[in-house]
């Protein structure tokens, strides 16, 4: 394949970037490859314009070259910045390789790229959830009985689809449970139910009755696959919420968060919601979890009026704070999570973007006052 953006940059060492682009993607699909080439062309034109005395691989060096071009990088999205950095590092690797200059790998380091930010679909305000679930039940149609299991079982839509025919299961006296497929990490659960989702399930059955296709285990069909399917699905959301005089995009994912937040506002313990929603990793539950002012106002008033122990509060803390290097290390911490829980209070923007980008730095202040311990 022609690197035409690379040979055009009149560059020393445009050939050998050439050719490390080329043995990386050589299996690569054509977009893959063009963001490589899209690297490699922008780190040699800041090359040239900002240290043209470079002029072999042997010269590159981590300040100010590497570290320059990251400043020259800083205007882009997050997203597009890690990618560079990704990108730049593995072609500094073919290189170490291929010209046997192994201090090239270490150029750009794992602790520079700034972890990728976590966008999760937010749960609907409870305005949107009533009009929502109000469309929802005057359709009464097979889409809408679907998108109310999904929002009272905490399901993906994927789980959702992959539902057996008997999926109710019951599990006791007046007790019943949906029995949920392997998922997305490759877990099955039992998800506790009511009567009301029982009878969605009954509806889906019906439907299922009255479809052409021959029964094949599967409480929805799906004739032309479960892709498909789910794409159908989330056409008929969008015609659902315009129709309920909501102009914001909704996508499936948030009534799984809606009901994830609806379920800790009935004091559902994380344990248990982890459970419920299939997760292995209490952070991942966690970012579900929308908890706003009102929820923590009356958090607050109900430990007040209602206290768990009748232990007096100490009137002195009973751990003095450590003192020297662990005391520094302890304070970063704390400053840390401090920043990170501000950071989740706000909404997409600058600010939030400003304090990640802070709470990265502190991650690799960490590290370093981390090794000034002499047991390290």
């Amino acid at each position: 394949m022609k690197l035409s953006r690379l040979a055009s940059v009149d560059h020393p060492l445009a050939l050998q970037f050439q050719r490390a682009v080329e043995s990386l993607t050589a299996a690569q699909v054509w977009d893959s490859a063009r963001q490589y080439r899209g690297t490699a062309r922008d780190f040699l034109i800041y090359l040239g314009e900002n240290h043209p005395d470079v002029a072999s691989l042997s010269q590159l060096r981590r300040d100010p070259h590497i570290l320059g071009w990251f400043t020259h990088l800083r205007s882009l999205a997050p997203a597009v910045y890690i990618n560079r950095l990704t990108h730049l590092r593995r072609i500094l690797e073919e290189l170490a390789w291929t010209a046997q200059l192994p201090e090239l790998a270490h150029l750009i380091r794992r602790e520079d790229s700034p972890r990728p930010p976590q966008r999760l679909p937010r749960a609907l305000t409870a305005q949107q959830d009533q009009l929502i679930q109000q469309e929802l039940l005057r359709r009464n149609d097979l889409p809408a009985n679907i998108f109310l299991l999904l929002r009272h079982t905490g399901m993906r839509i994927g789980e959702c689809v992959d539902l057996s025919y008997d999926c109710l299961r019951n599990v006791g006296p007046d007790r019943w449970a949906i029995h949920v497929p392997l998922g997305k990490f490759k877990t099955e659960r039992m998800v506790p139910v009511d009567s009301f989702v029982c009878e969605l399930v009954h509806r889906l059955r019906f439907f299922r009755s009255f479809d052409p296709l021959l029964p094949d285990g599967r409480l929805l069909s799906r004739p032309h696959g479960k892709q498909a399917l789910i794409r159908q699905l989330r056409y008929c959301l969008h015609e659902v919420t315009a129709a309920a005089g909501i102009t914001t995009r909704i996508v499936p994912h948030q009534l799984r968060h809606t009901y994830a937040s609806e379920m800790i506002r009935s004091s559902v313990t994380l344990p248990a919601l982890m459970k419920l929603l299939g997760h292995t990793d209490p952070e991942m539950t966690m970012r579900y979890v929308d908890v706003t002012s009102n929820d923590l106002q009356r958090e607050y008033h109900l430990a007040r009026a209602k206290p768990r122990h009748i232990t007096p509060q100490p009137k002195a803390p009973t751990i003095s704070p450590r003192t020297g290097l662990d005391g520094v290390i302890d304070s970063l911490l704390f400053a840390q999570h401090a920043i990170e829980m501000f950071r989740r209070s706000l909404p997409d923007g600058p600010p939030r973007r400003c304090l990640d980008r802070l709470s990265n730095r502190l991650t690799k202040i960490l590290a370093q006052t981390r090794k000034l311990s002499p047991s390290a």
